[in-house]
């Protein structure tokens, strides 16, 4: 795999990681620091960079009495992060079996752990990107080992959640998200997922023109 393809792989697997992981449960120290300590983390959230409470508190402090918080209010309590309520006529979320994303996981062997993850249902945000960043470690490896036929077709999966499910939604809510948000983290948070699910598109999308053929 050539150097810049590689690099190409390897930040959607990166990203993808990230914001499923910080949409799906609260932050915790470990995470926040490893955040702040890397300046290359660190430019995708510019308003939480320049937050005067970041510079003034503890990742403890900043973890328990405003970040934990901020999650209870927007994950919790304020806004619903599942898929079906957004989609159904009648905006009730679809917890069983029914679930077509669901249905879509278990063609794809993708678990989800629903008590480990803390979440009701597998069509979460959180979820969902984290499916997307399965797919795309997936893909990584596919072009490691030269197998580029399956890596196209793991990109025309990929393609395709993210334009039958993920988008249909997830920017509505991002956006709310946004608007909600009492925390710079999470609204950089938030602006972070719309753009780089966007921009992935837009990927995908000249991918596909090209016959999900990669650059030599």
């Amino acid at each position: 795999m050539q150097e810049t393809l590689k690099t190409e792989q390897l930040s959607r697997v990166n990203l993808y990681a990230l914001t499923s992981r910080i949409l799906m449960s609260e932050v915790d120290e470990t995470l926040l620091k490893s955040i702040v300590d890397d300046e290359n983390m660190l430019a995708f959230f510019p308003s939480f960079k320049d937050w005067e409470k970041r510079k003034q508190l503890s990742p403890k402090d900043l973890v328990e009495k405003y970040l934990n918080v901020d999650f209870t209010n927007l994950f919790l309590l304020h806004l619903i992060p599942y898929e079906s309520f957004y989609l159904r006529d009648d905006q009730m979320m679809e917890t069983g079996g029914d679930n077509p994303v669901q249905a879509l996981y278990n063609d794809f062997d993708f678990r989800v752990e629903l008590d480990k993850a803390r979440v009701m249902s597998a069509d979460h945000i959180g979820v969902e990107l984290e499916f997307m960043y399965k797919l795309c470690e997936a893909e990584y490896k596919a072009l490691e080992d030269g197998e580029f036929e399956i890596a196209a077709e793991i990109a025309e999966i990929e393609y395709n959640f993210l334009k039958d499910h993920l988008l249909e939604w997830a920017p509505m809510f991002l956006l709310n998200v946004k608007s909600e948000a009492g925390t710079a983290f999470y609204f950089d948070a938030a602006e972070l997922a719309l753009e780089f699910m966007m921009s992935d598109f837009e990927y995908l999308t000249e991918l596909k023109s090209n016959g999900y053929k990669y650059s030599a």
